[in-house]
């Protein structure tokens, strides 16, 4: 007797062993800090943006009537350093060569300067607020407004040309490297290391042991800038009188300090 096979149940039973193996997605690394130095930090700079730049350390510091660009070593007088002139309320920067670019929070406008001198070059408005802000090996600008998304932003026109969820609410000061974007999340100890191209959350890395705020809500963890060369970021945040040269490494394995 010849038997007869139903395709519509084959198929379906094929497409439900196919389901059933469907790999889930990888949780996010859980790492900490390994903390290998630590720098003296202005503890009157309201910290919002950190970034190098060769050797030179810039910082943001925010606070209407209070917000300036400066430069220098890191732990050391900065060179140069320019206020930001009330009612503004610096936010986020990051320098691509000659220039850089450093946001406002509730303001709107994005201020280009030279990136030597500190000098205002132009500004540029914007729609909503702006926290924090980085850039790509390929130019694009990644911006965050304090949301759960990723704002991507033409280097010369400060343009949205797109935009990514994360998934975590609260995203603030920003650190690019390569297509890996690190963001803080505001009031926590929490970095989060995200894969720029789809937005998803890599590695959760608990930072929260550097410092107990004594200001809860105001001195928290805010600045995170990657030294170049190396696999080590400088951590600091909003009137530490510390910043912190460490490693993020897996939970079980940290050592040191």
């Amino acid at each position: 007797m010849r038997t007869r096979i139903v395709w519509p149940l084959v198929a379906a039973a094929l497409l439900g062993g196919c389901a059933g193996t469907q790999a889930t997605p990888a949780q996010p690394e859980r790492l900490t800090v390994q903390v290998l130095g630590t720098l003296p930090h202005d503890s009157t700079a309201f910290t919002e943006g950190l970034e190098y730049s060769g050797s030179t350390l810039y910082e943001s510091r925010g606070l209407e009537g209070q917000s300036a660009l400066t430069a220098g070593p890191a732990g050391g007088t900065p060179a140069k350093q320019v206020t930001v002139a009330s009612p503004l309320f610096a936010e986020g920067i990051t320098v691509l060569g000659p220039k850089l670019w450093q946001l406002t929070w509730r303001d709107g406008i994005a201020i280009e300067r030279d990136s030597q001198t500190l000098a205002e070059l132009r500004r540029v408005h914007y729609d909503g607020e702006g926290w924090g802000l980085c850039h790509q090996p390929n130019g694009r600008l990644v911006m965050s407004n304090g949301s759960s998304q990723l704002t991507f932003r033409d280097p010369q026109t400060f343009a949205v040309t797109g935009s990514v969820e994360v998934g975590q609410d609260q995203l603030n000061e920003l650190e690019c490297v390569g297509d890996t974007v690190y963001a803080n999340v505001w009031q926590t100890g929490t970095i989060l290391r995200i894969d720029a191209n789809t937005g998803r959350i890599t590695a959760k890395i608990d930072a929260g042991r550097l410092r107990t705020p004594t200001r809860p809500g105001e001195d928290v963890l805010n600045g995170i800038a990657a030294i170049p060369g190396t696999d080590e970021f400088l951590l600091t945040g909003k009137l530490w009188p510390s910043s912190f040269r460490v490693k993020f490494v897996p939970e079980n394995q940290r050592t040191g300090t």
